[in-house]
């Protein structure tokens, strides 16, 4: 029996020729070399209690999480940061704009992971840089007065961004996952849980739930070192229908099914409609379309429609990765609405919403 046992030395040198590793700075040391100072930790507390405020039913505006399916150039996002902004100034009394900082992307086999992972686009990994480049951009992004959303994929990624979040996403292949729900019961941010790929909510309203109650679970704290963590619970999150198997649930009978199952739940029913995904048949410009039916369905007077989610870019459309021949502000994820489309679909959002506060106002 021992005789057909490997070696130690043997098994060292199969695990090496299977593995390579590089040092990463710690959270902390990110943190430290890219701080948040005073004035911004205040603005981003602001940030994150005006979310909480529309989740909660204190404000009555909509929460919109628009922004590039995926950032690849931090220079284009800072310029859709930017517009965004300023799109914010005009439209804030009936929308509350949180900005799409998405710099993980889950892969159903291989492709490119994300900013944090390949920030050169070519294959060769420096995540080290890669986080280095994530926290400046969300960092110079909330410091212009926008929320920053995030999609929480890896959680040994999540110290290094998770004091700039004011709202995050836990996507639907991992919204089962008792890590992230772990995970998001210690957030300060708030967090909106994806339906199931098939488009089932279950697994969503149990994240829901386990999320909102204390945990205690392993973790790895600022200085990378492991710890126990013992947490309070999360109670603003919320679930985000995206749609499954092709087919939409934006609808008035899908969402009306999603609120009574949230309520036999115990739960107060708080929904965003991702209006990409499924739900537009993954036709970026059917986005138009599924905000303007919720926005109807919440104007009716469902006041569980807290939210939506838009995908949009400089740029219309996506593009092939390829480093060498990249159309600046274009998507290389799912393609995307062009800025003028968003803008314009935004503003008569709002102008619908105002038009609707005035109405009641004077009933």
């Amino acid at each position: 029996m021992n005789a057909q046992m490997p070696s130690i030395e043997t098994a060292i040198e199969s695990h090496q020729a299977l593995s390579n590793e590089r040092i990463m700075p710690t959270p902390d040391e990110l943190r430290r070399e890219l701080p948040v100072d005073i004035e911004l930790r205040a603005r981003i507390t602001a940030q994150r209690q005006a979310v909480r405020g529309i989740l909660d039913g204190h404000d009555d505006r909509l929460l919109v999480v628009v922004g590039p399916c995926s950032i690849h150039d931090p220079r284009a996002a800072m310029e859709y940061a930017h517009r965004l902004a300023e799109l914010s100034e005009h439209i804030a009394d009936r929308v509350q704009l949180v900005m799409r900082v998405y710099i993980e992307k889950p892969r159903t086999t291989v492709g490119w992971k994300g900013l944090a992972y390949d920030p050169h686009l070519d294959g060769s990994d420096d995540m080290a840089h890669g986080l280095q480049l994530s926290r400046r951009l969300m960092r110079d992004v909330a410091a212009l007065g926008l929320p920053v959303a995030t999609e929480l994929l890896q959680p040994m990624v999540a110290p290094y961004f998770t004091d700039l979040l004011s709202w995050a996403a836990i996507g639907a292949r991992t919204t089962e996952s008792q890590v992230h729900r772990e995970l998001t019961s210690g957030l300060e941010a708030a967090v909106g849980f994806k339906n199931a790929t098939d488009g089932g909510i279950g697994v969503a309203i149990d994240a829901i739930r386990a999320a909102a109650h204390p945990q205690c679970h392993f973790a790895m704290d600022v200085q990378g070192r492991p710890v126990m963590r013992e947490t309070q619970g999360n109670p603003h999150t919320h679930l985000v229908l995206r749609g499954g198997h092709g087919q939409p649930n934006y609808e008035s009978a899908s969402v009306g099914a999603s609120r009574r199952a949230m309520l036999e739940a115990g739960l107060v029913p708080r929904i965003m409609v991702d209006c990409s995904h499924a739900n537009s048949h993954k036709d970026h410009r059917r986005q138009s379309e599924v905000l303007l039916d919720v926005l109807a369905q919440r104007l009716a007077g469902d006041a569980s429609l807290v939210g939506v989610m838009l995908e949009g870019h400089l740029h219309e459309g996506k593009q092939p990765l390829n480093p060498d021949a990249l159309r600046y502000g274009v998507s290389v994820t799912d393609a995307c609405l062009g800025w003028d489309t968003t803008a314009d679909l935004l503003l008569r959002a709002a102008e619908r919403l105002r038009i609707d506060s005035k109405d009641n106002a004077s009933a």
